[in-house]
């Protein structure tokens, strides 16, 4: 684990999402598909922004579907590639679109009206993990929240431009 994932002050504003990911599953799925759902919609140009921080849309290829699955993730660049962490607000798993990616090795993002295809690298190395963590709880600092409040390693992948 990263050596800033414990906050010495937790987030109200991350264990809400916690609580929400943890105790209304349900309805944060349907919140989660509706943005997307919305940003697809206004082609990136509208609801680009959860809680105040910009968002991006990732679309993965569902592991058993086979379908395309859009969800809208925080945007945390880092030089030319972006960084996205499994951390399903600080749930005990992973999200699906985790496993998706993971499975998929690509997928497509959209930041704005700009859509690219990236290859998906799980980071591993924990000198890696740790620099990578730090732009994580840059970015979004709700990251360290949801890392205090499970028991699992929140896991970080890199998307770069295919």
């Amino acid at each position: 684990m990263a050596e800033d994932a414990t906050p010495t002050k937790l987030s109200g504003t991350g264990r809400l999402a916690h609580f929400g990911s943890t105790r209304l599953a349900g309805l944060a799925k349907v919140q989660s598909r509706l943005h997307a759902r919305l940003y697809t919609r206004f082609g990136g140009t509208r609801f680009g922004k959860f809680l105040g921080r910009p968002i991006f849309q990732l679309t993965v290829v569902g592991r058993k579907s086979g379908q395309p699955r859009p969800v809208v993730l925080m945007y945390v660049p880092d030089g030319e590639d972006l960084l996205v962490c499994g951390s399903n607000g600080g749930n005990p798993k992973p999200p699906n679109w985790w496993h998706n990616l993971v499975a998929a090795g690509r997928a497509e993002v959209r930041v704005g009206s700009e859509s690219w295809p990236v290859d998906v690298r799980v980071v591993t190395d924990p000198a890696e993990y740790d620099a990578r963590w730090k732009i994580l709880i840059r970015h979004y600092p709700d990251f360290a929240t949801y890392q205090a409040l499970t028991t699992r390693t929140l896991p970080i992948a890199v998307l770069s431009r295919a």
